[in-house]
């Protein structure tokens, strides 16, 4: 893809040029290429400057500062981890006395970055050349990190003290990137990390958090992570890597600090939560913790109950705080009926009006659309759930209870 034509940078010309250029701006871009080009740069360097320029903007919600310097692809930025969660990976082998770690499918260098700060000794390998170039620039400032351009899964694992993988889970075609689903269709596959474990190699491997429950391989810790309300991803940890007597877990990061829920139980066991009216406050859980299979452990922590056994809604008397869910003050309950849903909004003066759904087929989007639709112009702003308790729909009006 000529987005990832990073070659141009990697001459000292191309380097210098992009590292010159202040802050990207989308609107000025094409009157700065014009004006880059006068100046006698080539088209070719300018337009990979530029490129490089973009991608460095937007990875900063990722990176941080360290994007300022750093190389990037278009499909390898989309699956970097953040620096932030590639910490807290590069810590389990810190807390495990592992110092000489693989990092396969290093991808653009993120996982490295974070082990080699922490005095790692890491070989970080990457099957795609363009990568695997982008990763060596972004891993010059460390001493203790290299880089191998080679097939992940040729790699003699015996080498190291410890592995760490992120698959590559998207394929790439001059129409952009397709995420894939299969952990089998990954690479390397969801198999060879199986094999590697069950030789006894502490090994961690990055997910998509939608892997299912049934998928997870046994002897292994899940861990689920969300950040600012996004999941992420789900980590398994096998052996020396894997935290004594925890099965799964939901790991929440947010701007007021992280915080974590863990089972011993298998997927699938575990508590049992109670089923209970709507009434007091309805807790949405975070993304990570439903994914775990957590919403039980929540439902207990806040003295409530559920709505329905099979919907991730949590109800509560009073209103107990949590990382683990956001609160809602329930203001009432209505049936579930587009006429009589539009005749209240009319009725309220709302013109603003955020939907959220769990357990049912509809589109909030749509939702939205047709109960304002001629409602006139609203000052009022509204908060609808709508669910399903049992074979009733039913949308609860509630408002946001600040953290």
């Amino acid at each position: 893809m000529a987005t990832d034509n990073i070659a141009p940078i990697l001459a000292p010309e191309g380097w210098e040029l992009l590292n010159s250029l202040g802050p990207y701006s989308e609107v000025e871009s094409l009157r700065l290429s014009e004006q880059l080009r006068k100046t006698g740069h080539s088209p070719d360097v300018v337009s990979a400057a530029l490129t490089q320029s973009r991608l460095r903007a937007k990875a900063r919600a990722k990176f941080g500062p360290f994007a300022e310097r750093m190389l990037f692809t278009t499909a390898g930025l989309e699956q970097a981890t953040r620096m932030s969660v590639a910490a807290r990976h590069a810590q389990r082998f810190v807390e495990a006395s592992l110092v000489r770690v693989a990092d396969l499918g290093c991808g653009l260098g993120a996982d490295s970055m974070a082990l080699a700060t922490l005095d790692r000794e890491v070989t970080a390998v990457e099957l795609d050349e363009t990568t695997a170039a982008a990763a060596t620039m972004n891993l010059l400032p460390w001493a203790n990190a290299k880089v191998v351009n080679a097939d992940a899964e040729s790699i003699d694992a015996s080498a190291y003290d410890g592995v760490w993988l992120d698959p590559a889970r998207r394929s790439t075609s001059s129409s952009g990137t397709t995420r894939i689903f299969d952990p089998e269709a990954f690479s390397p596959p969801l198999s060879f990390v199986e094999k590697l474990a069950d030789g006894g190699t502490p090994v961690g491997v990055k997910m998509g958090p939608g892997i299912p429950h049934e998928a997870v391989p046994s002897g292994c810790e899940a861990q689920w992570v969300s950040v600012d309300g996004d999941v992420t991803e789900v980590s398994l940890w096998f052996n020396a890597l894997r935290r004594t007597g925890i099965r799964r877990a939901a790991l929440v990061i947010s701007v007021h600090g992280a915080a974590e829920l863990t089972s011993a139980a298998e997927f699938g066991e575990g508590p049992d939560a109670p089923l209970g009216p709507v009434e007091g406050y309805l807790y949405e859980p975070d993304g990570a913790v439903i994914r775990a299979g957590l919403v039980a452990d929540v439902a207990l922590q806040l003295r409530g109950h559920l709505l329905d056994p099979r919907i991730a809604y949590v109800c509560a008397p009073t209103l107990v705080g949590t990382p683990f869910a956001r609160a809602y003050r329930i203001l009432e309950v209505r049936p579930y009926n587009i006429r009589s849903l539009k005749a209240w909004v009319r009725t309220e003066g709302i013109g603003v009006l955020d939907i959220k759904k769990r357990g049912t087929a509809v589109t909030p989007e749509e939702v939205r659309r047709q109960l304002l639709a001629g409602s006139g112009k609203g000052k009022k702003k509204a908060t609808l759930v709508l669910t399903r308790i049992g074979e009733d729909r039913v949308a609860i009006v509630v408002e946001p209870v600040l953290p």
